[in-house]
């Protein structure tokens, strides 16, 4: 099971990645923000495949209100997804975010 320590350490292992807080919890940006503790155990990340995720693994990908209006985020449960699940996320996300001083993709 991922911890928030192997977020921070993935997310850190990216290009120019920086950790600050967001709303009172650890947070990672490249340009924009790419991962954020939502709350103890849950994971919010950038996902172009928000429905087709929460779709097939309810019990791993979720949103709540507060996430309708930004299709693109999505909740990791991390005692739910696979160290390698959770590298695809990330990935995917900081590719979504922008890396800094570089044009998106």
């Amino acid at each position: 099971m991922p911890t928030e320590d192997d977020v921070r350490r993935l997310c850190l292992a990216l290009p120019e990645v920086t950790e600050r807080p967001s709303w009172g919890q650890p947070a990672w940006f490249a340009r924009t923000l790419m991962a954020r503790i939502w709350e103890p155990g849950v994971l919010t990340v950038k996902t172009q495949e928000r429905e087709a995720l929460a779709g097939t693994a309810p019990e791993i990908f979720f949103w709540t209100r507060h996430h309708d209006r930004s299709p693109n985020l999505v909740l990791v449960r991390l005692d739910k997804v696979t160290p390698e699940e959770l590298a695809e996320l990330l990935d995917e996300s900081y590719r979504l975010a922008g890396p800094p001083g570089k044009n998106r993709r």
